[in-house]
């Protein structure tokens, strides 16, 4: 359950109108690592976390306070399209061919689609979607997506904040900045204290681990006449997993397979020279049958492993 509290975050005034600005700050709200994103990547992270306590609390905690972030800037975004366009710009336009061009660059949907107000889009108006978002359940993931989000965002507000002299937006970026920063600290030290509480032995994910091929976990593959990528740590230190030496060695085949296909289904008219063998044409029925047939055999596998 949430509650809303009508006052924002932080104070979301521009010092005048800039439709031309409003196109481009659509990035930092909509865009792949904007504010709807980190809104959305915390929340279902939160929503899924199977860890009550300090840790489904924060990421909450930040999930909602990215809902305050989206709000400031779909304020500020509407009160930088105040009276854009209008009847006055247009008639600006037409005596001025060059405030012509620079209107033209603003994003025609502000005015269409949405009446003056923020979309959820990015810059060019490419709908935001879900497909942003990164919550894989595993803690140690998540919360490294969620410090590279951080970084992005906040270079990209960075950048944005350097395309204006609105003292009103550079004031509210200020703000953004500076969470952004906290933020990217707070999931590091997130990771840090996974460590600490025993839910994960080490730096990186390594699930299935034990069998793991040992021998491709320390070797750095170098595919670049001449290339100088060994002399890095990645290829000249030992492994934060088991400590042993990493090595550098040319990328060659490990195997003598050249991913030949199999014969294709002659219902599907791909082209086939005939060299595999002729092929046994396939329907949905097949395929089921064939998923029915794996179930079979993995039941029969566990009754009778021998």
């Amino acid at each position: 359950m949430y509650r809303h509290v009508r006052e924002l975050q932080f104070t979301a005034k521009p010092e005048k109108p800039d439709a031309l600005f409003a196109m481009k700050f659509q990035e930092i709200l909509g865009g792949q690592f904007g504010e709807m994103t980190v809104m959305m990547q915390y929340l279902w992270q939160g929503w899924s976390c199977r860890v009550p306590g300090k840790y489904k609390d924060m990421i909450m905690d930040i999930g909602t306070e990215e809902i305050s972030h989206v709000e400031m800037l779909t304020v500020m975004l509407a009160r930088l399209l105040e009276g854009a366009p209008g009847e006055t710009t247009e008639k600006a336009a037409a005596a001025n061919p060059v405030l012509a061009a620079v209107l033209g660059g603003q994003n025609p949907q502000h005015a269409i689609v949405s009446g003056g107000n923020a979309m959820p889009t990015n810059s060019q108006g490419v709908p935001w979607n879900t497909g942003y978002i990164v919550a894989s359940g595993n803690l140690l993931t998540d919360f490294r997506s969620n410090a590279a989000a951080e970084g992005q965002s906040r270079l990209m507000t960075s950048r944005i904040a350097n395309m204006t002299d609105d003292r009103g937006v550079k004031d509210m970026l200020a703000f953004n900045l500076a969470r952004d920063t906290y933020h990217q600290q707070q999931w590091l030290l997130g990771i840090q204290n996974l460590q600490e509480d025993g839910f994960t032995d080490g730096v990186i994910e390594r699930s299935n681990g034990d069998w793991e091929d040992d021998a491709a976990a320390h070797v750095f593959y170098t595919s670049t006449p001449g290339s100088r990528a060994g002399e890095g740590l990645w290829a000249t230190s030992n492994s934060l997993v088991d400590g042993k030496p990493f090595r550098v060695e040319p990328l060659e085949p490990l195997t003598d397979d050249t991913g030949i296909l199999p014969p294709p289904d002659p219902k599907q008219f791909v082209t086939y020279d005939g060299s595999q063998g002729p092929a046994k044409p396939g329907d949905a029925r097949g395929a089921y049958a064939q998923g029915a047939q794996n179930v079979v055999g993995k039941l029969k596998d566990a009754i009778t492993p021998d």
